[in-house]
């Protein structure tokens, strides 16, 4: 008769395991880390007590050993998070004039992408085709106006629009 092994020791292997995963996965997530301790150390016990068992019982240990590790890495990253967390609450003063020069910086730039944008829009449906470009056409814009503010247009002269659409067969 063969002899089956006790597969408690595996159990407690997979239950280390996964908690393991699922405290490293707390543990990487800022603000939220700080709370992967107690998963952690419970990912730890559980592989502790499953390596007792499979020392007495023979069975492998690898599923155990790999929870133990995942769980102290886990463990030690959430850890590392009270000292990130300490460090930011110490410069916290000046966040909010830092945020809002981010905030300004940013702003500028898209004010200043979308006013030299150009569009081209192109639609084509039973063989005919109509095209739609546009642009900001600043630079033009800012010389017909400096043209109509020196006065050196005449009486019959108009602004032409930057858009176009041109209808093709």
């Amino acid at each position: 008769m063969e002899e089956v092994p006790n597969k408690s020791g595996s159990n407690l292997g997979i239950a280390a395991l996964i908690t393991g995963i699922v405290t490293f996965v707390l543990a990487v997530i800022p603000c939220v880390g700080l709370i992967a301790i107690i998963p952690g150390i419970i990912a730890i016990v559980l592989a502790s007590v499953g390596l007792s068992q499979s020392a007495r019982n023979g069975s492998p240990r690898g599923v155990l050993i790999a929870g133990l590790i995942i769980g102290i890495i886990a463990s030690l990253i959430s850890v590392s998070q009270v000292f990130v967390a300490a460090k930011l609450a110490k410069h916290s003063d000046s966040w909010p004039g830092d945020i809002q020069n981010i905030i300004n910086d940013v702003q500028d730039n898209v004010v200043k992408d979308l006013e030299d944008a150009n569009i081209s829009i192109k639609v084509e449906s039973n063989g005919e085709k109509v095209e739609i470009n546009t642009g900001s056409g600043k630079n033009e814009r800012e010389q017909t106006l400096e043209e109509l503010e020196g006065g050196n247009t005449q009486k019959g002269d108009t602004l032409q629009k930057n858009d176009t659409v041109q209808k093709k067969k």
